[in-house]
C-alpha cells in the first residue's frame, strides 16, 4: 500500500504564457520562515485557485508578487520584471485583501473616483453596475459602511480595475452567500468577456471550485500542489465499506486519510491517473467509491503529518 504524498506539478509552460513566477523563494519573519524553496508559474488568462489553511503562506506570496514585500532569497518576477517598487509592473497589477482600508472620510462614490485615476484598465461603467449589483450607497462614508459592504467594495474595485492579473486575498468573507455568488458570477461573467489573469485565495472552496482552473496548495510555506484543476477534480476517490476490502483497493493509490469505526473504514485515496482503479472487489463487499471533492482533496493534503504519511483516525463502538 502507497501513503504520503508527492507533489503534483503541472508540465512547465512557455515563457510567453507565463505572467508571474517564483523560483526558489524564501521569506523569513526573524526565526519563522514564511515560505520555504516555493517555486511555480502563474499562466497568463487563468483563473488561479490558492488554497491552503491560515498561516500556510498564501498571504506572503501575494504580498512578494505585488510588491508590497520582498523575498529573503529566490527570484519572484511579474510581466518578467522583479515587481517590488517597479511601477511599470505594479500598473498592470491589482490586489485586493480581506482587509483592505480606505481613508475613514471618502465616500463609496470618492473611492470609485480615486480608482479610476490610480487604475490603468479602469471601467467606470463597470464599477457603477458594480455598485447597483451589490447595494452600494454612494454618498455613504466608507467608514459607515458594514463588513459585508466594505468586502463589495473592495470586490467592485477588484472586478473593475480589469486589471491583467488581479489578486484577491479572501475580500469575500465578510459577503453573504447571496452576494458570493454575485461575485462569482459577475467575475467568470467579466473574465469570460474580458480574458485576464486572477489569482483567488479563498478557504471557501466548494464555492470557487468550478471557477478554478489551475490550483496551488500552499502548505507550511511550501507548495505541495501545483496542478490543473481538472486532473486534481479526477485524481482523488472517498472510499468506504469493510475494512479489509477498503484496504485492498488502497493498495492502488495514496492513502491521503483513513478512519476506522468498528469494522468499516473511510478513505481518501490519491489514484495514479484519471481513471478509477476496478473497484468491483469493494463493490461486491458492501463498499462504495465516489470522487472527492476540490475541498476534500485540499484538506487532507494540508492535513497530513510533517512525515508524510497518511492521518488515520480509529474509533471503536462502544
Amino acid at each position: 500500500m502507497t501513503s504520503g504524498l508527492t507533489k503534483i506539478t503541472a508540465p512547465p509552460a512557455t515563457d510567453t504564457d507565463v505572467v508571474a513566477s517564483m523560483r526558489g523563494i524564501t521569506k523569513t519573519y526573524g526565526d519563522v520562515d514564511a515560505l520555504s524553496d516555493v517555486t511555480f508559474h502563474i499562466e497568463r488568462n487563468k483563473i488561479h485557485g490558492l488554497l491552503g489553511r491560515n498561516g500556510a503562506g498564501k498571504t506572503t506570496i501575494m504580498s512578494i508578487l505585488t510588491g508590497q514585500a520582498i523575498q529573503t532569497d529566490g527570484e519572484a518576477t511579474v510581466f518578467g520584471e522583479s515587481p517590488f517598487e517597479n511601477a511599470n509592473v505594479l500598473r498592470d497589477v491589482c490586489f485586493v485583501k480581506e482587509s483592505q482600508t480606505y481613508p475613514d472620510d471618502l465616500c463609496v462614490g470618492h473611492v470609485l473616483t480615486a480608482a479610476s485615476h490610480l487604475i490603468e484598465h479602469w471601467d467606470a461603467a463597470f464599477a457603477e453596475q458594480l455598485l447597483d449589483d451589490f447595494e452600494l450607497p454612494r454618498r455613504r462614508r466608507v467608514k459607515k459602511l458594514s463588513r459585508g459592504m466594505r468586502s463589495a467594495l473592495g470586490v467592485t474595485i477588484g472586478l473593475a480595475s480589469r486589471a491583467p492579473l488581479t489578486l484577491f486575498d479572501e475580500p469575500y468573507l465578510g459577503l453573504d452567500a447571496v452576494a458570493r455568488q454575485l461575485f462569482y458570477d459577475r467575475l467568470l461573467a467579466d473574465y469570460a468577456e474580458h480574458p485576464r489573469t486572477v489569482v483567488l485565495s479563498t478557504h471557501l472552496i466548494d464555492e470557487v471550485a468550478n471557477l478554478l482552473e489551475h490550483v496551488l496548495v500552499v502548505d507550511r510555506g511550501r507548495i505541495v500542489v501545483d496542478d490543473d484543476a481538472d486532473t486534481l477534480r479526477q485524481s482523488a476517490v472517498v472510499v468506504t465499506g469493510p475494512t479489509a476490502a477498503v484496504e485492498g483497493f488502497a493498495a492502488n493509490g495514496a492513502v491521503l486519510h483513513r478512519e476506522t469505526l468498528g469494522t468499516t473504514t473511510r478513505a481518501t485515496i490519491r489514484t495514479a491517473g484519471p481513471d478509477v482503479p476496478d473497484h468491483s472487489r469493494l463493490v461486491a463487499a458492501g463498499g462504495t467509491v465516489e470522487p472527492a471533492s476540490l475541498q476534500e482533496f485540499v484538506i487532507r493534503t494540508t492535513s497530513l503529518p510533517h512525515d508524510g504519511t497518511s492521518h488515520t483516525s480509529q474509533e471503536s463502538k462502544s
